[in-house]
């Protein structure tokens, strides 16, 4: 455990000195006070109070920043070592590969809880500032905030794994994006897609349901709007998120951060100096 927090300590100071967490507290930031501040207009209309309804909004936003933040850490944490020659002597040091791809995760989830806590921390202090029932709201906004690690874990693991995979910066970058637009944006459309051209049929009533669970996003999505007093803020998932037990969901994504670390492990063990 020393060896990995040593490992973990490294890499967090790498992200210091790359401007990691600046930019990524910065886009948690602009991104939630912006976000709240329109989310919240429904909140009379809802009889929830603003924090609840925000969350509904934010939840929304975790689904396609987090995991864009997480890749964009991640994608040359193999490849860029491999780039700049300092995987052999990386490779020296008392370590295990897997247990440098768990400093690495630690250090990269630091930075991940901090944007987050960051913009989730401002947008829910403006919420009580202007409802000062807002604080009925701050389940929800706890259960946001750590399943929303957890969603960066997911993606932090599948970063590792294409890193390991690509071998170069600039292949991980093409693949990492293309995972983000495949599993955050596509994959939904495809099931949409699918769900019309299936009008109510045997899609519908058993395979889509199965199919939002095998995806860490909409799982994580699910979860969150499941128990949240406002899903009707939030667009095209609520009638999916009463139907889905809130267990099931968390299950999901429970298990997602260990397979994505598993698979990059795996990865990585094949990668050579």
């Amino acid at each position: 455990m020393t060896r990995i927090l040593s490992m973990a300590q490294t890499e967090f100071r790498i992200a210091l000195r790359n401007r990691w967490v600046t930019v990524a507290v910065a886009m948690m930031v602009l991104f939630s006070l912006v976000l709240s501040a329109a989310g919240s207009a429904p909140t009379g209309d809802l009889g929830a109070d603003r924090l609840s309804v925000i969350v509904a909004s934010l939840t929304s936003l975790a689904v396609y920043l987090v995991p864009l933040v997480a890749l964009l850490m991640s994608f040359d944490a193999v490849a860029g070592e491999v780039e700049r020659g300092t995987l052999p002597l990386l490779l020296t040091y008392p370590l295990s590969r897997t247990e440098v791809l768990l400093g690495k995760l630690l250090a990269h989830l630091a930075v991940l809880t901090i944007a987050i806590g960051a913009g989730y921390g401002l947008a829910a202090i403006g919420a009580w500032a202007m409802d000062g029932r807002s604080v009925e709201g701050l389940p929800a906004l706890w259960r946001l905030t750590w399943s929303s690690v957890t969603l960066g874990a997911v993606f932090l693991g599948a970063g590792y794994a294409l890193s390991s995979l690509a071998r170069r910066p600039s292949g991980a970058a093409g693949l990492a994006i293309g995972l983000w637009l495949g599993a955050i944006v596509l994959y939904d459309l495809g099931l949409l897609a699918a769900l019309v051209a299936d009008n109510g049929g045997v899609f519908t009533t058993r395979v889509f349901p199965w199919a939002m669970l095998a995806n860490p996003a909409d799982a994580f999505r699910l979860f969150n709007l499941a128990a949240s007093e406002a899903t009707s803020a939030a667009v095209g998932l609520s009638g999916a998120a009463n139907t889905i037990p809130p267990w099931q969901a968390l299950t999901s994504l429970a298990l997602w951060p260990v397979l994505a670390l598993a698979l990059a492990v795996a990865a990585f063990r094949k990668v050579t100096p």
